[in-house]
């Protein structure tokens, strides 16, 4: 559960990237609202996600699979070109999060206490 909330948070992440960016330095009212929602949303699920993933790993994923659908978004919507250049490193970070996630951890009964599930 918690790979599923950190990823769902990295969205959210990508949201609050793409709404701050359509928010005109936070004077456009609704993209500055989607900003402010989707950002709250996504530190809660990092910091949730952060108490039974080790930390380093949680961001590193967070803001890796976020950066790569905002980019992807600005690709598909025409505000960003399309590049077999950029998508070499998009397919560079998508594959160092899944190696993030399947390089084995230690042991949670003996990682320091603020890496354990609880």
């Amino acid at each position: 559960m918690p790979w599923i909330v950190l990823l769902i948070s990295a969205v959210f992440e990508a949201v609050w990237a793409t709404a701050l960016g359509m928010s005109d330095g936070l004077t456009r009212p609704v993209p500055a609202a989607v900003f402010g929602v989707a950002l709250a949303v996504s530190m809660v699920g990092l910091g949730w996600a952060a108490k039974h993933i080790p930390m380093g790993t949680a961001y590193a994923v967070w803001v890796g699979v976020g950066a790569a659908l905002t980019v992807l978004y600005a690709m598909a919507s025409g505000a960003e070109a399309v590049s077999v250049g950029k998508l070499v490193f998009l397919t560079g970070i998508i594959a160092a999060v899944v190696g993030l996630k399947l390089v084995p951890g230690k042991d949670p009964d003996k990682a320091p206490e603020h890496t354990r599930e609880n």
